[in-house]
């Protein structure tokens, strides 16, 4: 990893610590990480570090939709493979956050086997889809979607979920998660014209 890699992975995770810290301790914490990350952005960008954290700090106040994938993996049926979530009962594709330093391919692979232990491969970005805030989330999100196929791994259930299955989305009618069900219409429709 070259050192701006490094002073971005650590001052992403210092603001967003700051963001969410509620303890004093944290706080002070997060602001040494953030204040270690401005040192080495100003010695490598030849810049004073009081100036590069200004400019990381002035970042705080503002907040951009978070970015999340959804993954598309179906059986030879046309199915798509679903997770009733634990947290709220609804239906949901595999997926989730894009963490810092990953790209959402990345996402949708690791999403997919920490949610089901299967291991897939990307095959195709197939939409954007703009999620705003909701009763789930009071943040807005962007979701990238993403047709998989499966490589390898036992459908096995995690912690954040009750039940996985193949589910037909055209003639589901269970509860969905946000716009789940349009999203695998979509997949569907992709995976269909392979």
């Amino acid at each position: 990893m070259d050192a701006l890699s490094l002073y971005d992975e650590l001052q992403a995770i210092a603001r967003e610590g700051l963001y969410y810290a509620d303890d004093p301790y944290d706080e002070e914490r997060y602001e040494r990480i953030l204040e270690l990350a401005s040192e080495g952005y100003g010695e490598a960008l030849e810049l004073p570090a009081n100036h590069v954290q200004e400019e990381l700090t002035d970042g705080l106040a503002v907040l951009t939709p978070f970015v999340g994938v959804k993954c598309g993996i179906f059986d030879e049926q046309g199915r798509a493979l679903m997770m009733k979530r634990a947290d709220t009962g609804e239906w949901d594709m595999p997926g989730g956050a894009v963490d810092t330093m990953e790209s959402p391919d990345e996402t949708a692979v690791r999403e997919t086997s920490e949610e089901t232990a299967l291991d897939v491969r990307v095959i195709q970005h197939v939409g954007v889809y703009y999620v705003p805030p909701n009763k789930a989330d009071p943040h807005s999100s962007v979701i990238l979607t993403y047709l998989c196929e499966r490589t390898g791994g036992d459908l096995t259930l995690s912690h954040e979920g009750t039940q996985l299955e193949y589910v037909d989305p055209t003639t589901n009618d269970r509860p969905w998660s946000l716009s789940t069900d349009e999203w695998a219409l979509d997949l569907r429709s992709a995976n269909a014209g392979r």
